[in-house]
Formats: structure tokens, sequence, C-alpha cells
């Protein structure tokens, strides 16, 4: 006679681990850098040129997710928060000739400002209008990094709305179509500033360390300093891996 087994709990699918992801932000002269944000690069040209070694292609996150989806591997995401002019200049020679791309974060409400967000300076440019256009011609992705640079965990409702929703339509207007991914400003998030992302129409968002949330609007991250070299740059690789050996007890997405 057979067990009758209606009464046994149905066990959910385990999550998978999210991707790795790489956070970086300048690229420039790491000389004078009081949050430890600026790589030069020559830097980043080695930690490229490890990862290739490792069979690793560097891609944007929505790239990424395709082929996660798709089931290919030997990938790894790139970001660069704050679309900081220099990437023009310094990066984005590198990636290509690694043949790499990466997804950009950028401030629609500070086009050729400055990070005036960071009290200790430096001071350093941001993207023009066209030079966002440069680089979405170059084959970067372009995502939205709220209007201005604000903590979206402490503002109003209206406010919170300006930065995730009216800055995926103005950057809607300047690229032609409104972009896929949202990065946190300060990698910090909750699950109201989630819903927000969510309803804009994003389909990801980057955070750092999302704490409990979890899922495609919850995305862990690695920041990469000039002081990562090989050692530095494969531990924390592993961390990530057993930080996030599943998706997390609080998916949000």
């Amino acid at each position: 006679m057979a067990a009758d087994t209606s009464a046994l709990p149905v066990l959910a699918p385990p999550r998978r681990r999210p991707p790795w992801i790489l956070t970086y932000h300048s690229v420039g002269d790491p000389t004078d850098d009081p949050y430890g944000i600026t790589v030069s690069a020559d830097r980043l040209d080695e930690q490229l040129t490890r990862l290739r070694r490792r069979g690793l292609t560097g891609v944007g996150v929505s790239e990424l997710l395709r082929a996660r989806a798709a089931g290919h591997r030997g990938l790894v995401g790139l970001t660069f928060d704050d679309g900081y002019a220099d990437f023009l200049d310094e990066a984005l020679p590198v990636l290509l000739s690694h043949g790499c791309t990466a997804t950009v974060f950028v401030l629609p409400g500070r086009p050729g400002g400055s990070n005036e967000w960071d009290p200790l300076g430096p001071r350093k440019p941001l993207l023009t209008e066209e030079g966002v256009l440069t680089l979405a011609a170059s084959g970067m992705e372009i995502g939205s990094h709220g209007m201005v640079h604000r903590d979206l965990t402490a503002l109003s409702d209206d406010e919170l709305r300006r930065e995730t929703h009216c800055s995926r339509e103005a950057l809607g207007r300047l690229l032609g179509e409104p972009p896929a991914g949202f990065c946190y400003p300060y990698g910090t998030v909750d699950r109201r500033v989630v819903e927000s992302v969510r309803e804009a129409g994003y389909t990801y968002g980057c955070a750092l360390v999302p704490g409990p949330l979890s899922g495609p609007f919850a995305l862990p991250r690695t920041h990469i300093s000039h002081a990562d070299r090989g050692a530095r740059l494969r531990a924390k690789e592993v961390r990530h891996r057993l930080r996030h050996r599943s998706g997390g007890p609080g998916d949000a997405g």
C-alpha cells in the first residue's frame, strides 16, 4: 500500500546565489580620495586582466541577468556609480580593450554637475547629457542612480517618487527608452524604496549590502578599491559566495 504523502509540506526550490557584481565609482588619480572610491586606469586594467585570465568577462547588469537566466556562466557584473565624467577617458578605453561592458548609473538631475553630496571632496565633474549618450552608443548600459543622489530611505513619498519615477522618465527622454536598472544611492535600501523602484518600471535594483532583502530589486554588490589586487580581489569573491549561499529570507523581487 502506497504511503499517503498529501500531508507532507511542499518544499520550495532553493534560491540561486545572486550574481557577483563589482562596484566602481571614479577612475583616475586615487591619491586624494578620502572615501576610497577612486581606482586608477592602470589598476582597473590589472583587475580586469586577472578576471579575464580566470575566464570571466565583465558585462552590464542587464546582460548578466539575461545570461544567468539562460544558464550561461563565465560573466561578472561591472557597475560604475554616480556617473563621473572620467569614465569616458579613463575607464571606457580599458573596458573596451578587454572586450567588457558595464552599467553606468547616472544622475539625470545633475548633468555636467559635480559630486556635491561628498562633503570631504575633492570635487569631480559628472557626465553631461552628451557624455551619457556617448557611453550608450559605445555599448555601455545606462541606469538610474536617482535624480540627485539622496538617501532614499529618508525621503517622503513624494520625494522618493521623484528620485525613482522621474529619474527613469528623464533618462527615457534622453536615451529614447527608459533604463532597466536602478542603483540605490549610498547602497541603502528598505522595502518602501524597493516598492517605489518596482512601481517605476525598473526590472532590477542594485544595493551594496541589502540586509534581509533579496531578489532582483536588492542585488548585492562588492565594492572595489584601488587596493584590490590579486589576493584581495579573490578574497572578496569568496566572501560574496559565502555570504550569499542562498537568496536569503526576504525576497524583494
